[in-house]
């Protein structure tokens, strides 16, 4: 292939369409990689999705090209690009996790879900643009300046993740990695018309993954289709013995699961639970009618639709902003100055102290500063158990109203976010309304359940994305992956195209490419 049509049909595949052409030899890595790389070119300058791009990128895919010219035997996304975000350690690029305080920092091994891609001869482009240190929902908290909504250049792509899924979103990736402490991959792609899935906790590997609350990150997909999800979820997932929370199940192909679901075109026996909780007042009008179109078409499918309580969900933000910020602290306290990442010597010198005080001022960001005196607060002596020690108590009480509701129900749904994408600077002085943001994706961190984000067309009030969050039992990702295929080939039916590749304010619909 050549000429600058045909880099622009190379961007505009699904990871599972380029794997094919790539397999086939109709088209090289190389010329897969030097799409996307242009395409980053072309308009990252607006964006901001990317941090740092890779200078071995296009090596890595001549190796990929060799490979495939002796006949060696590839896995199914081999020579795809892929961009992973910045709270991911890689030897060979800087893994700031968005923070001033790690700015430059090239960690000495890679996280194991990278090494898991490099294995597979996927091709990375490079880091993506994160809310520092994960905390966030609008990737306005980045110590790099914010990611800008491909959709809406004056709007956030959500956060923490923004970078991820602004890149998937404007065609400077097939294929992303993020992760999701309360919502930091559902809720971007809700807003950015992506497909974001949030696995089991401990079906994939953290190791290597900068933590912000241990008991709540998990590291997943971020894609356009539900089957390119599933391709990803199958080479990152699985037991890792680097990390004490990795489970040690045997999982079905995912990628087959959502085959599955795609070509059986119905719903029939599906159980679908609508929480009561995580909807209604408070959300955008064009949110809720999506999300009333698509339970017709689950419906029309032949899905049993129910209704479903789960009283404790209404506390789950109280409580998440509590565990949250108590392991935040606990976890941030390693950036002292001394062993790693930015030092800053006050005037005069100092004691060890000294200078870890001015590193972590001049290091850290307001946001991790709110958090960081929260969590401490919390854990302090006297208010442990009325603060953290509540709390727990409350996840496990949103952990039983989980394991009652899916007694009546196969899957759950609900709105993946309360609003399309919000306006830059909007809620950024508002820290409330800015944790509101992911009501509807923190309580499936805190009961470990998977959960999958993806959209269910454009709001009328703004012609912006919405999402919907389908959510199954913990172990049961394969479940979501059938259930998500299905509806998005029901979708897809209804519009009669692909939201993401047709849309009128999208980048590529728009010409930027042509």
């Amino acid at each position: 292939m050549s000429g600058h049509g045909a880099a622009t049909e190379l961007i505009a595949l699904t990871a599972a369409e380029l794997s094919a052409r790539l397999a086939s030899r109709d088209v090289s890595a190389v010329e897969a990689t030097q799409a996307h790389l242009d395409r980053i070119a072309e308009v990252d300058g607006d964006i901001h999705a990317f941090l740092h791009i890779s200078a071995d990128a296009l090596k890595t895919a001549a190796e990929v090209d060799g490979a495939r010219r002796m006949g060696a035997k590839l896995g199914p996304l081999a020579g795809v690009p892929i961009a992973i975000k910045d709270v991911l350690c890689t030897l060979d690029m800087p893994s700031t996790a968005g923070s001033r305080i790690l700015e430059g920092w090239v960690p000495p091994y890679d996280a194991t879900v990278v090494s898991k891609l490099r294995k597979a001869k996927l091709i990375p482009l490079g880091k993506t643009n994160m809310d520092e240190f994960a905390m966030g929902s609008s990737t306005e908290h980045s110590a790099f300046g914010p990611t800008h909504n491909p959709w809406d250049l004056d709007r956030i792509p959500g956060g923490s993740g923004g970078g991820s899924a602004a890149a998937v979103a404007a065609f400077e990736a097939p294929l992303a990695l993020g992760s999701d402490t309360g919502g930091s991959i559902r809720q971007p792609a809700a807003v950015t018309g992506t497909v974001g899935m949030k696995p089991t906790y401990g079906g994939v590997s953290r190791y290597g993954a900068i933590a912000l609350a241990s008991s709540l990150d998990q590291v997943g997909p971020v894609t356009r289709t539900v089957l390119d999800a599933a391709l990803l979820h199958d080479v990152i997932g699985g037991h890792d013995p680097h990390d004490s929370t990795s489970l040690t199940d045997s999982w079905p192909s995912f990628a087959e699961a959502a085959r599955t679901g795609a070509a059986a075109g119905s719903l029939k026996g599906v159980r679908v639970g609508v929480v009561k909780e995580l909807g209604g007042e408070g959300f955008q009008a064009g949110v809720s009618a999506r999300f009333a179109e698509a339970l017709d078409l689950m419906a029309a499918a032949g899905a049993e639709i129910v209704d479903v309580s789960t009283p404790s969900f209404t506390y789950a933000i109280a409580a998440y902003y509590l565990i949250l910020p108590a392991e935040a602290s606990s976890n941030l306290a390693k950036f002292d100055s001394v062993r790693f990442g930015l030092r800053v010597n006050p005037p005069g010198g100092g004691t060890v102290e000294d200078v870890m005080a001015a590193t972590r001022e001049a290091g850290f960001g307001a946001e991790v500063k709110r958090r960081i005196i929260l969590g401490t607060y919390a854990l302090s002596a006297g208010y442990y158990d009325a603060y953290y020690g509540s709390a727990q108590k409350v996840r496990t009480l949103i952990q039983r109203d989980f394991a009652a509701a899916f007694e009546k129900a196969d899957v759950l749904v609900s709105p993946a976010a309360p609003t399309t994408a919000f306006k830059l600077g909007e809620k950024l002085e508002d820290p409330l309304a800015m944790y509101l943001n992911d009501v509807t994706t923190i309580p499936a961190n805190l009961a470990g359940v998977p959960g999958m984000g993806l959209p269910m067309g454009l709001a009328e009030e703004d012609n912006l994305p919405t999402g919907i969050q389908i959510m199954a039992p913990a172990h049961e990702d394969a479940r979501i992956y059938r259930v998500g295929a299905t509806l998005e080939a029901l979708l897809e039916q209804s519009w009669g195209h692909s939201l993401i590749s047709r849309a009128p304010r999208h980048p590529l619909a728009e010409g930027r490419t042509t």
